[in-house]
């Protein structure tokens, strides 16, 4: 059975979910794949709270077997904590290499973020250079990205929770449809 690893932090995880078994990012994505009559195993390899640095830590007990797809979401934590965009971009860099090492045959896609209007105001310029941080490696790696997996759901209130950072389980489903297109891309080199 093909395997597609979601590894990041409570965006993947389905942090304040009722039902994240069902409703996270990964659980959305293995439906689609099942609808399809596409026999994948996918694992929710997210942590509530991960940072680049902390998943980087733990990123070697993922890299067992063979996986044909491995899905990369990380650098909210980091932003919110302040961390500068250089190392985001180095970690970013270090999860994507060990990946390419342990995992040769497995697709990568890096799922990018833009921030929402309010967030511009917490670091000033540094928030710019964070956006840049995924096209930049999708392109030095060439690997798959969807520049903003959030896409109209950051910053709507009616789509995420009340710590306006984490969606509602219909702004996941949105955040689904936005990874989809691009995951099909990969499923379909695969077949």
């Amino acid at each position: 059975m093909k395997k597609i690893v979601f590894f990041g932090n409570s965006l993947i995880a389905g942090y304040g979910l009722i039902y994240p078994s069902t409703e996270s990012i990964p659980a959305l994505i293995a439906g689609k794949l099942r609808s399809a009559g596409m026999e994948y195993e996918v694992i929710n390899a997210g942590i509530s709270g991960d940072t680049t640095a902390t998943a980087l830590d733990r990123l070697d007990r993922h890299l067992k077997g063979n996986i044909d797809i491995f899905v990369v979401e990380l650098g909210a934590n980091d932003f919110l904590r302040g961390v500068s965009p250089q190392e985001v971009s180095h970690n970013l860099q270090g999860i994507i290499s060990k990946v390419i090492t342990f995992c040769p045959q497995a697709s990568i896609m890096l799922l990018g973020m833009a921030l929402p209007e309010w967030a511009h105001g917490i670091h000033g310029t540094q928030s710019l250079a964070y956006q840049n941080i995924y096209k930049d490696l999708a392109a030095e790696n060439n690997i798959s990205l969807v520049p903003s997996f959030l896409k109209g759901v950051a910053g709507k209130p009616g789509l995420n929770m009340p710590d306006g950072v984490h969606p509602l389980a219909a702004g996941y489903q949105i955040a689904a449809e936005n990874i989809w297109p691009e995951l099909s891309k990969l499923i379909n080199r695969l077949l």
